[in-house]
């Protein structure tokens, strides 16, 4: 049987390690002179540092900011690449899950936003633009693209949190405006839902738009890309317009809540006190909606 035998301690005329005071350590850390164990050592642009020295210089220096304050993140976008995932996924549930339980539980119709017909479900005014028509494949497969183009130019801009901010809302807004343009649901008559991402997507060309004029780039193509889908919108049939409409018009707010903040250490304050007012106006013409409804003829 063998036995451990415990190392000798060093001679004080060898340095150690200050977090592993077992350990001689013949290399110093180039900041702040302290000798380093091999654990303990971080490649440095001269020489090395130690783990502490890296770990003081990350937390004393500044975040990137991206122009509209969002943290500067390089690499993919990955809240855009979030909410693809989040899409085809929901889409593959539609095909998997039986009975079309997905539709029936995550799709939007005006019915669900009026409390008087015992369906007040307000969320699905969000979830409704992660769903995509099973019919027409290339209503998830255009959506998608468009997503991927207006995201890869938004969300490095915008940071990923605000840039996901504006895409919910528009989603939300998109719903506010089908409920608020299309008439109520007459009971007798078939329930038609509401699914799609165009709303957010539409959301995404408002605040392109409002940030390009804001860095003074030229915005005729972007003009001419809202034109025509919004033709599309009168001149395909199922086509929801009133969401393009009102994912259009939430957009441009948010991204003109972020874009016009000023700038300074109150920046992130003032952009999230305009995306609550943007959020608090859609509530509330939901709310004068629900109201204007329930009053009698």
């Amino acid at each position: 049987m063998s036995y451990g035998i415990p190392a000798a301690e060093p001679s004080a005329q060898i340095p150690v390690c200050p977090r592993h005071p077992d350990r001689p350590a013949y290399v110093r850390c180039q900041r702040c002179g302290r000798p380093a164990c091999p654990d303990c050592q971080r490649a440095a642009a001269v020489g090395f540092q130690c783990v502490d020295c890296v770990n003081e210089a990350q937390r004393s220096t500044p975040q990137v900011r991206s122009t509209y304050g969002g943290a500067v993140a390089a690499g993919r976008p990955l809240a855009t690449l979030g909410i693809i995932a989040a899409c085809v996924l929901l889409y593959v549930l539609q095909w998997v899950v039986p009975n079309d339980w997905v539709y029936q539980n995550f799709a939007f119709a005006t019915v669900y936003a009026t409390p008087e017909y015992g369906a007040f479900e307000p969320w699905r005014m969000l979830t409704s633009a992660f769903l995509h028509s099973q019919g027409f494949v290339l209503h998830i497969l255009l959506n998608m693209y468009m997503l991927w183009i207006f995201g890869q130019a938004l969300e490095p801009l915008l940071g990923r949190v605000r840039f996901l901010v504006v895409y919910l809302l528009s989603a939300v807004g998109g719903s506010v405006g089908y409920f608020l343009l299309t008439p109520g649901y007459i009971p007798g008559q078939p329930l038609s839902g509401v699914v799609g991402a165009s709303g957010a997507i539409f959301g995404l060309f408002g605040a392109m738009l409002v940030v390009q004029r804001h860095r003074g780039g030229d915005t005729k193509q972007l003009w001419v890309l809202i034109a025509i889908n919004g033709v599309i919108g009168f001149v395909v049939p199922q086509i929801a317009w009133q969401a393009h409409l009102g994912g259009l018009i939430t957009g441009a707010l948010c991204a003109a809540a972020i874009a016009y903040a000023p700038r300074g250490r109150r920046q992130g304050l003032l952009q999230a006190a305009g995306l609550a007012v943007v959020m608090c106006a859609l509530v509330a013409a939901t709310a004068l909606r629900i109201a204007a409804t329930a009053l009698p003829a």
